[in-house]
């Protein structure tokens, strides 16, 4: 009985601490707004460039890497969350994808990318009837310098 007490406990512990973790995770610490084209007709990747609004300021950014997967799409908008941005310098890098893409309503399709630094991004399409996809090698995304 005292081990089932036990077990029981450190499980209702790391509950504790999973649930505390991703609680700190859900106020996002930015957004972004992104607007972009394709490279070339039926090539698929596109580019972009954009603002990320980080503690009541906007910085330009620059996206490379996202997959339309139509053929002749052009003109793309998208917006999104950013979580974990501690450090501006921290947005910098390669996104991958984790956990699973989902669809919202409308048909738009949400991504969910990390890069090296921890620094995850939610974003989706905002331009009707065009799904956002990661391309095969992730999403590069740089605050542009002067």
């Amino acid at each position: 009985m005292r081990r089932i007490t036990i077990v029981l406990a450190l499980v209702a512990g790391l509950c504790l601490a999973f649930h505390v973790a991703s609680a700190a995770q859900t106020k996002p610490s930015a957004t972004i707004e992104l607007k972009g084209g394709s490279v070339a007709a039926g090539v698929g990747v596109s580019w972009g460039s954009g603002t990320l609004v980080y503690k009541g300021k906007r910085y330009p950014i620059t996206a490379t890497g996202f997959d339309v997967g139509d053929v002749g799409v052009t003109n793309i908008t998208a917006s999104g969350t950013v979580y974990g941005l501690k450090n501006l310098d921290d947005f910098d890098g390669t996104y991958a994808g984790v956990g699973a893409a989902a669809s919202v309503g409308g048909g738009a399709k949400t991504e969910t990318m990390q890069n090296q630094k921890g620094v995850r991004v939610h974003v989706a399409s905002t331009t009707q009837g065009i799904q956002l996809a990661l391309g095969p090698g992730g999403v590069s995304m740089s605050i542009t310098r002067h």
